[in-house]
């Protein structure tokens, strides 16, 4: 029996507290169950041992909840994704993960499945269909609905099917992909106190309206590390949640491994014909700290003795035993061959080898990409606006990609906030140019889902100042995927950005400096209509994510000839906007149009203006090409002065270009505040006036 301090399971009491019933399951599947329950406790009482002598560095306990692991993981099919958390562990030995390498990933060593950069079980595997937690909780709900959007993609669209959950369907002939013919659900854990956070009502939110094949589980334990769960919530059950949703919900005791199994295993056998987000309470008690050194001080002791009675391992054995399905000898055999296999896990890990430090930590950043580029079949142009370029490519790459899905707030038939999308859903399909609810972070999070299924996903940011609300999804999540276990993240983020238009603090910032600091992403942004078609194709083709900036003053206010056929431009390369001798003008945007404005009223100048188009990563031959030249640089972006990329780029030239240098070089940007809403504010804001000025304090150096 588990207690506070004994983690054994205590065979001599053989009380049996949990009500069990086996249904029509046969011995196998009961004793398969059994060992399954058994070995998590096992390794778990192994690393506990393991922590005491130093040999690990940090756990997370799941004692006491390893039935809900065990039996949802036992329930689904192998193919069926599912998205664990700390105290999963029986996810990952129920998919039959090597031992000997997550010991390894335990112990931070390069052949564990993060090459010992990231922790315990934040960590995916494709060939396993296991996605793990990053430490912010509550995200891994949304890459669950994106897992879930690409099996309704896969599917047909037949009839709407009768009966309950569908009540909010939408209406036949909408195409939204309703009947999964078996392909599949996707079930995610989260803690009761992880369900505090808002992308718990995001995913749940975007799951329901979407009709997601998706099986919400929490964990409700009573505890998110010290607070209790009337300190997080009112509600008294997690159910009570769900007709705010209006998708159906259960509750179970989550220390029966047969009702959990039977539970997820008839949910999902239902999902997979009638499409439909499930939420199942999954009412268990932790028994140990919420990490080794947090300790249990803070709970009632009396609690480690009511639920040390109910140990789901203790009463499943004593059940078994009971019934004659189990005999003390196959008892002593499963633990016998569990234990064998622990301890040659332990000694193949702790035999290889230390992570090293190399050029690989860099190059893992990112998916191994070499970019082809593609010209154009033949020399039709045809004048288009910046926006129309922009529309080009999202309508040539959705052709190109049937894997394509585009997402964003009112892209469908409103064509969104600029019209970028307009009549793609009449081409497309709502199945692929998709509304979206209110919410930023779940559709990031929908978009990375999406993108593990092997589909490719564009999310339009409204306005990019937006963003904010999916900082998360992109910084953590999009941004370290790869590096931490190698997945692939072919998401684009579109982000129509800059001020102008008198439009205030919150639809006019430029706040591309704040992916250009972030490793792992990249970040375009044009100047033009033929890069900006040839710069998207191109993010859409790159199986990264990549941050696609587009001015929203340049969309109807410039046009020049575009090719017709689909082409991509260079990721990484600069190019020379205007050629000159005198000076370098090293900008990039708005900021490329500003300075070929003031070299026009000012023909006696002669410059180089060299338009960066990617800020990460940046061009820096091209930069130290330009500055050989003319000797004299001006960085200059419409981003506030402080913090803005100029700062970096003018710190490199300092450090590797200065035998070249014969004028320090200058920065200009917009001032250090918000951006203001009155037009003559704004003027005074933008650093159009001031990069004149800089320009002439150059000359005269």
């Amino acid at each position: 029996m588990a207690t506070k301090n004994n983690t054994q399971t205590n065979t001599q009491n053989t009380e049996v507290l949990l009500k069990f019933d086996r249904k029509n399951y046969d011995n196998n599947t009961l004793i398969n169950l059994y060992t399954h329950l058994v070995k998590p406790r096992m390794i778990e009482e192994k690393m506990l041992v393991l922590l005491r002598q130093g040999r690990v560095s940090k756990w997370f306990s799941g004692i006491g909840q390893e039935a809900i692991s065990v039996g949802a993981t036992l329930a689904l099919h192998k193919d069926e994704f599912i998205f664990p958390m700390h105290r999963n562990l029986g996810v990952f030995t129920g998919r039959d993960m090597d031992l000997a390498q997550l010991m390894a990933q335990w112990q931070g060593k390069k052949d564990g499945f993060t090459k010992g950069r990231d922790r315990s079980f934040h960590f995916g595997s494709a060939e396993h269909c296991v996605v793990g937690m990053i430490s912010h909780l509550g995200p891994q709900l949304s890459l669950a609905d994106g897992v879930a959007l690409a099996n309704l993609l896969k599917s047909p669209t037949p009839a709407l099917p009768e009966g309950e959950g569908v009540k909010n369907s939408p209406p036949k002939g909408e195409g939204l992909g309703v009947g999964l013919n078996g392909l599949g659900v996707t079930l995610v854990y989260t803690g009761d106190g992880a369900s505090s956070q808002g992308e718990f009502h995001e995913a749940i939110n975007v799951a329901a309206v979407w009709q997601l094949p998706v099986i919400f589980v929490v964990e409700n334990n009573g505890y998110g590390l010290s607070t209790p769960s009337n300190e997080q919530f009112r509600c008294e059950t997690f159910v009570d949640k769900c007709i705010g949703y209006g998708i159906e919900g259960v509750r179970i005791d989550g220390n029966n491994v047969l009702e959990v199994y039977d539970t997820v295993k008839n949910i999902a056998e239902d999902l997979r014909k009638n499409p439909r987000p499930f939420l199942i309470d999954a009412v268990t008690f932790r028994m140990r700290g919420h990490e080794e050194a947090s300790g249990t001080k803070y709970v009632p002791q009396e609690l480690f003795e009511i639920w040390g009675k109910k140990d789901p391992i203790a009463n499943y054995e004593n059940w078994l035993l009971a019934q004659g399905v189990l005999t003390e000898a196959k008892v002593q055999e499963i633990r016998g061959n569990i234990k064998a296999e622990i301890e040659n896990a332990v000694q193949d890990a702790f035999s290889r080898d230390e992570p090293v430090a190399s050029q690989e930590e860099i190059d893992d950043m990112y998916f191994p990409y070499n970019q082809v580029v593609i010209a154009p079949t033949s020399n039709k142009t045809t004048e288009k606006r910046f926006i129309n370029a922009i529309s080009d490519a999202l309508m040539q790459s959705m052709e190109k990609y049937d894997n394509l899905v585009l997402m964003g707030q009112d892209i469908a038939e409103y064509g969104g906030a600029f019209k970028v999308t307009e009549g793609f859903v009449e081409k497309f399909g709502k199945m692929r140019v998709r509304n979206t609810p209110l919410c930023e972070s779940a559709i990031i999070g929908v978009a990375l889902g999406l993108s593990i299924k092997g589909y490719k996903a564009m999310v339009e940011m409204q306005f990019a100042d937006f963003v904010t609300c999916g900082f998360n999804q992109i910084i953590n999540n999009l941004a370290k995927t790869h590096y931490r276990w190698g997945q692939k993240v072919d998401v684009v983020v579109r982000m129509p950005t800059g001020a102008g238009s008198a439009a205030g603090p919150f639809h006019s910032q430029s706040n591309e400096a704040w992916f250009t600091h972030t490793a792992g992403l990249k970040v375009v942004y044009p100047s033009n209509p033929v890069d900006a078609k040839g710069l998207l194709n191109a993010a859409i083709e790159e199986p990264n994510p990549v941050m696609y900036f587009e001015h929203k003053m340049l969309y109807r206010s410039i046009a020049e000839q575009v090719p017709d056929d689909y082409y991509t431009t260079p990721i990484g390369k600069a190019v020379l906007a205007v050629k000159g001798t005198d000076l370098s003008i090293i900008t990039y945007g708005m900021g490329v149009h500003w300075a070929k404005q003031i070299l026009a009223e000012h023909p006696e100048i002669s410059a180089d203006v060299l338009d960066l188009r990617t800020l990460l990563p940046w061009d820096k031959e091209a930069v130290m090409e330009t500055v050989k030249k003319t000797g004299k640089v001006l960085v200059c972006h419409e981003d506030c002065l402080t913090g803005g990329l100029g700062g970096d780029i003018a710190s490199w030239i300092g450090e590797h270009c200065f035998e070249y240098l014969d004028a320090p070089v200058l920065r200009e940007g917009s001032l250090d505040t918000a951006v203001p809403f009155s037009a003559v504010l704004e003027a005074e804001f933008l650093p159009k006036k001031r990069i004149s000025e800089k320009i002439q304090r150059l000359l005269e150096y």
